[in-house]
């Protein structure tokens, strides 16, 4: 028997729903509908229904969905229900932006380790965590056991951090520099090249001029 594929945009739009159905609930609001919720996130109903569907039966017809149970199912879906424990390799403005984001520790992604080159910014202090040399990613790592890696480091030193949070267990890499990383295939990565993302921008704006 095949196991459903589920498609990425799927999962991805779970994260909107989630992140929707918190404001949602922060309002006191009780019940909401399939329409409610995709007005909120500028999908069609039709969409919501079929994104949940994949994972089984929500709520009731006619009634709605109980906004504290949907978003409990869906974080337990995402993986959510339980705190994850990152690893950050690189403490540029892009990688002090991501260690200061409170939004992570309320999502349950908890930086446990941060590393970096720079003489100056090791044995900083960045919300809670001592900033330590990159030469020691393979002794710190090792106890602070992240699942996620994020690599925040120039493209030039990406596939080396890289193979060395592989080295030390690391089963997820988040990696934001501008090159491709080579890992086994039983690691999870994920691109975000945000030059990428703006050169897609401008080739959609420019099409309308």
């Amino acid at each position: 028997m095949k196991t459903l594929k589920i498609p990425e945009a799927t999962i991805m739009r779970l994260s909107v729903y989630s992140r929707y159905l918190t404001e949602v609930d922060r309002k006191g609001i009780i019940t909401i509908s399939s329409g409610d919720i995709a007005e909120g996130v500028g999908v069609s109903p039709a969409q919501v229904r079929k994104d949940l569907a994949y994972f089984g039966e929500f709520g009731i017809r006619g009634v709605g969905y109980n906004v504290k149970d949907l978003h409990k199912d869906i974080l337990k879906i995402l993986g959510l229900s339980a705190e994850w424990s990152v690893s950050l390799v690189g403490l540029g403005n892009l990688g002090l932006a991501l260690s200061t984001y409170k939004g992570f520790k309320e999502r349950g992604f908890i930086i446990t380790s941060i590393f970096d080159k720079d003489p100056k910014k090791i044995g900083m202090v960045v919300d809670g965590v001592e900033v330590m040399p990159v030469e020691m990613i393979e002794e710190v790592v090792p106890k602070t056991k992240p699942q996620i890696g994020v690599i925040t480091v120039p493209g030039a030193f990406a596939q080396e951090v890289a193979d060395m949070l592989v080295k030390c267990g690391v089963s997820a890499i988040l990696n934001f520099a501008p090159i491709v990383l080579n890992v086994p295939p039983e690691v999870e990565l994920r691109n975000v090249d945000l030059s990428v993302n703006l050169e897609v921008l401008t080739f959609n704006v420019g099409g309308r001029i």
